[in-house]
């Protein structure tokens, strides 16, 4: 009889654990976008209380995609010492600490608060790939769409609910931002069961090491997660400004934000599991660069006729450019501590090169009043990532073996 409850019970404690992690993950993703995606519309309010310029704006999107880029490949090495778990949970907790001080009344405390926080996005950025494929093995694609489904989606209603926040509410720019802390806060408690674990990240020899950054198709990979970046962030950043600039009514131009990023949530969800189903992944790039094309070509018109389609298939391009690179990290190496190497390796050279973006698109409009400069260099990136994307959407992995050297 005990032996029949032993049973009945292993079960029911293995699904509870499941949902706790998976909950974990899912408030974890949703927590790693919204904190930026906030501040795009509120771009006009901060500008007219702080009389910063287009460009100093734009670094509140940019410093931390430089943090994202200074603190991936650390991530993995955290991760060895303190576990898997302990790292993201820190990760959380800074993130809390980052919004917090972001809010403050204080010009220094607003790009302090900024790089902390992007430094703790940072280690969920790295790490959570590198969990899926350990956790999940089996189920990268779905998983990877359940993550990026999150984080894109809360990074839409962050987009959405700025201004109603800020100015519906009377609450000021300041407090609306600081609103997001609750939701890292929230993904504190429900992950921190996960820390009685203590699964570390292996860090590979200096050969393999080395292998990674001489490999082609990394770096394939790599540019291909920047590229896409390029594009995602710089968008956010100053899409509500470029529509309320040509008339259209800023509370109004947020929401449009916002929809360009729930329409992004189908494709983040379902290019992931085509991903993983797909021999290779090159169609998939095609159709993503494709569509980002159309989408730039119709803002550049300057016409409202095509405009809800244009930023349809940009939001659409936009969620399987992130899911798909995301899925690459798992689909290219063969272990999860390659993964977890490959996934610091493209964030934070790839974060890096997104972080020019949303300073080069304002700066390009504050030097010529226009912003047509600025979204030819978005076209430029999309035909970059096409052709990097052809190459890392190939079906081969990186080499594991010390003979193997590059792709």
């Amino acid at each position: 009889m005990a032996k029949v409850e032993l049973q009945q019970q292993i079960p029911e404690q293995s699904r509870v654990s499941i949902i706790l992690l998976v909950s974990g993950i899912i408030l974890i993703a949703s927590s790693l976008r919204a904190p930026i995606t906030a501040v795009g519309p509120l771009v006009g309010a901060i500008v007219a209380d702080t009389n910063l310029s287009n460009a100093l704006v734009g670094l509140l999107t940019t410093l931390p995609l430089l943090a994202f880029a200074g603190l991936s490949l650390l991530a993995p090495k955290i991760a060895h010492r303190y576990g898997i778990e302990s790292t993201l949970l820190m990760g959380l907790v800074i993130l809390t600490l980052g919004i917090v001080i972001r809010s403050l009344d204080s010009m220094v405390a607003l790009f302090l608060g900024t790089a902390i926080l992007g430094l703790a996005i940072a280690t969920g950025n790295v790490l959570l790939p590198s969990l899926i494929k350990r956790d999940f093995p089996y189920k990268i694609g779905l998983m990877t769409g359940i993550y990026t489904l999150c984080m894109n989606g809360w990074a839409a209603i962050a987009s959405g609910v700025s201004i109603p926040l800020a100015e519906g509410t009377g609450l000021g720019w300041r407090a609306a931002l600081m609103c997001w802390a609750l939701l890292s806060a929230i993904a504190v408690i429900v992950f921190f069961p996960q820390t009685r674990f203590r699964h570390t990240v292996s860090i590979p020899t200096r050969s393999q090491t080395g292998r990674l950054w001489k490999s082609s198709l990394a770096w394939q990979v790599t540019l291909f997660m920047g590229l896409q970046s390029i594009g995602f962030f710089s968008m956010v950043s100053w899409l509500s400004e470029i529509l309320h600039e040509r008339g259209m009514d800023i509370a109004y131009a947020g929401w449009l934000l916002s929809f360009m990023q729930i329409v992004s949530l189908p494709a983040s969800f379902i290019f992931p599991i085509l991903a993983a189903r797909f021999t290779n992944q090159r169609l998939l790039v095609v159709l993503i660069v494709l569509f980002l094309l159309i989408g730039y070509g119709g803002i550049l018109s300057g016409g409202t006729s095509w405009l809800l389609l244009s930023i349809t298939l940009m939001g659409f391009a936009q969620g399987a450019g992130i899911s798909l690179a995301l899925t690459m990290f798992g689909l290219r190496t063969s272990t999860h501590q390659q993964a977890a190497e490959l996934s610091g390796m493209a964030q934070s050279i790839g974060y890096l090169l997104a972080s020019t973006g949303p300073v080069l698109f304002g700066f390009l409009h504050d030097l010529t009043h226009s912003w047509t400069g600025s979204i030819l260099i978005l076209v430029f990136a999309a035909i970059l990532q096409l052709i990097t994307g052809l190459g890392a959407g190939r079906n081969v992995k990186i080499p594991v073996e010390d003979k193997a050297m590059g792709v």
